[in-house]
């Protein structure tokens, strides 16, 4: 099985970009990020013609998250726990059948970016990622295969960036933030790239600006997660670069994991 994490960047406005990908990759399960639209707006007719299912949860103009999947999940839950009067759209849950009677439960995250830093969006994301701490925690307990995808906003360490000194700043790459992405693996989450390489230059985004996409100044921001039992099923990852080269791009690309969960 194929599952893929892809912040899209608008769905409407990368939608063909999105369709020659699936049907180039043929990933089982994708979670995406900004889709930047309300669940009525999102092109599901053109992703179901492919064979996907589609589950959204939007919001207008920004953040929105999406699942697509060729099976139907059993389970679908909408918006991170923690927070009741928290309205932006950034996180979705499902969970999918599979053979053996074992179950994957795959999340789709856009963790907030909590820039500038000195400003309300920082304690913002700092809380935000507590609380998904405290879920994965709720979840882990359950033993199964769990997989917690999506554009995290953090760069772990110096080498999952061109250049640590220009990120030194920034809300990505501060202390506080690489911090509480440790936390969770403490958890004993595993990223799932760097589980497979300790390659350098491997990246997920470049900025739009300065020519970051020829010049390979690029960030590592984009991450599955896994638990113990998901990771232990998989088999190799991949980051779909070449993506990033077509019209029109997103400014992040595919990140891929493999499982065999029939293992």
């Amino acid at each position: 099985m194929k599952i893929a994490t892809w912040n899209i960047n608008g769905v409407k406005a990368r939608i063909d970009n999105l369709t020659q990908w699936l049907k180039d990759s043929s990933p089982d399960i994708v979670c995406l990020q900004e889709i930047k639209t309300i669940d009525e707006g999102f092109p599901r007719l053109e992703i179901e013609a492919l064979g996907y299912h589609v589950e959204t949860h939007g919001q207008k103009g920004f953040n929105g998250v999406a699942i697509l999947s060729k099976s139907s999940p059993s389970e679908v839950n909408r918006g991170l726990p923690g927070d009741p009067l928290d309205e932006q759209a950034r996180f979705l849950e499902t969970v999918f059948s599979l053979p053996g009677n074992k179950v994957a439960r795959v999340c789709c995250l856009y963790l907030p970016n909590g820039n500038p830093p000195e400003t309300e969006k920082y304690p913002y994301k700092l809380a935000w990622m507590e609380r998904l701490r405290k879920f994965a925690v709720e979840r882990l307990e359950y033993e199964e295969i769990f997989i917690l995808a999506g554009d995290y906003n953090v760069i772990p360490e110096p080498h999952d960036c061109f250049d640590p000194k220009v990120w030194a700043s920034d809300a990505l790459f501060l202390p506080q933030t690489r911090e509480a992405f440790r936390r969770l693996e403490n958890l004993g989450l595993v990223d799932a790239v760097r589980s497979a390489t300790d390659a350098t230059a491997l990246y997920s985004f470049w900025d739009y600006q300065a020519g970051a996409w020829p010049k390979n100044n690029g960030i590592r921001i984009d991450h599955l997660m896994l638990s113990p039992e998901a990771a232990d099923c998989m088999t190799s990852t991949a980051i779909e670069k070449h993506v990033r080269a077509w019209e029109k791009p997103s400014d992040h690309v595919p990140v891929v994991a493999y499982f065999d969960f029939a293992a």
